[in-house]
């Protein structure tokens, strides 16, 4: 064990100081909302169709007029729309295929399912809650008070023991206050549950106890010891909750995303049936807006919104994949390093 090892005992706790990346990707990736994201994308899409609608050269007005353009953009994209809503179906099965089964396979479910909560209630000497925000916060708020629990036992024995524990429990201390903060009133179904799970930074803790544990061995004394497992053991039930609600989470929000896409889908479908049926070269003459000409606008604005099914999964996915990314290990394993 190298010396910083044994000198850093607290770490960055909040997944932003932990990635070691911009606030604004965090805030894009994790924290906006996904139709706001949405949004974004097709502004971005619409405004470089645009850009290349008007300067490249032919522009598309002359493009229009001289081919089947619009036939070819919007035929392809009609496809591209039915194929994306039988995607979703095969996520809705994928997602529901979880739920059903087997009357022995239920029953598991459930048995581990009151296993868990069970040991729960024995951890915190309560009922456990059964709202998902409540029911972290009070695990956090367990770890919180065993870590207080081992500052007093600890306290007067060993001088570098006592200022190790004592930075750790500063450190648990602050990381729990910022997440029951943020649990606080989150209701399941938003972001906000998970992404405040996702701060609290219990790998790192469960490392410490179990390094100062063996660091400290020859001077540690029975109830010390105890102490050291009663905390390891509140932040190790935290992980196997955490993954528990994240996977919940996922699930709602692929069912969530197989609704909104097929609600997109239809005036998708219908913008690009129109365009396909009456809009053509002639169709709004040499009308111009703003200097470009409109059937330039239109055509941009229609394949911008025959997208937005696409641009949906993209914000939804890319939310997804982050979360997963960051979760891969369970316990004291980490894999990125900036953590470390």
């Amino acid at each position: 064990m190298s010396e910083g090892e044994r000198d850093d005992v607290s770490t960055a706790d909040t997944m932003r100081d932990r990635s070691g990346e911009s606030s604004l990707k965090i805030r894009l990736l994790l924290r906006t909302h996904r139709f706001v994201v949405t949004g974004v994308l097709a502004a971005f899409v619409f405004v470089s169709f645009m850009l290349f609608a008007v300067v490249l050269d032919p522009s598309l007005q002359s493009e229009i007029r001289s081919t089947d353009t619009i036939e070819t953009i919007f035929s392809a994209m009609i496809g591209v729309l039915v194929t994306g809503t039988t995607l979703v179906v095969s996520i809705n099965q994928l997602v529901l295929s979880q739920e059903t089964g087997p009357l022995g396979d239920q029953r598991q479910r459930m048995s581990d399912a009151m296993d868990y909560r069970t040991y729960a209630q024995d951890l915190l000497g309560e009922v456990v809650p059964v709202d998902p925000s409540a029911f972290l916060a009070a695990l956090v708020a367990e770890a919180e008070r065993r870590s207080e629990v081992l500052d007093r036992i600890v306290a007067g024995d060993d001088e570098e023991l006592e200022r190790q524990v004592g930075e750790f429990v500063d450190s648990v201390h602050g990381n729990a206050q910022h997440v029951e903060d943020q649990l606080e009133g989150a209701q399941f179904g938003t972001f906000d549950v998970l992404f405040a799970a996702l701060n609290f930074n219990y790998s790192w803790k469960i490392y410490q106890v179990e390094r100062m544990t063996e660091e400290f061995d020859d001077v540690l004394g029975d109830d010390q010891r105890q102490a050291f497992d009663d905390l390891r053991t509140a932040l190790s039930m935290f992980g196997p909750a955490r993954e528990h609600v994240k996977t919940l989470y996922f699930q709602w929000a692929l069912v969530e995303l197989s609704q909104y896409i097929l609600y997109a889908a239809v005036p998708a479908l219908v913008v690009a049936g129109g365009m396909l049926t009456f809009v053509g070269a002639e169709t709004f003459g040499p009308a111009r807006f703003l200097s470009v000409p409109v059937v330039t606008w239109v055509v941009g604005l229609a394949f911008t919104i025959t997208l937005v099914p696409f641009l949906l999964f993209t914000a939804y996915i890319l939310r997804i994949a982050t979360v997963a990314k960051r979760t891969l290990a369970m316990g004291p394993l980490i894999l990125r390093e900036s953590q470390r």
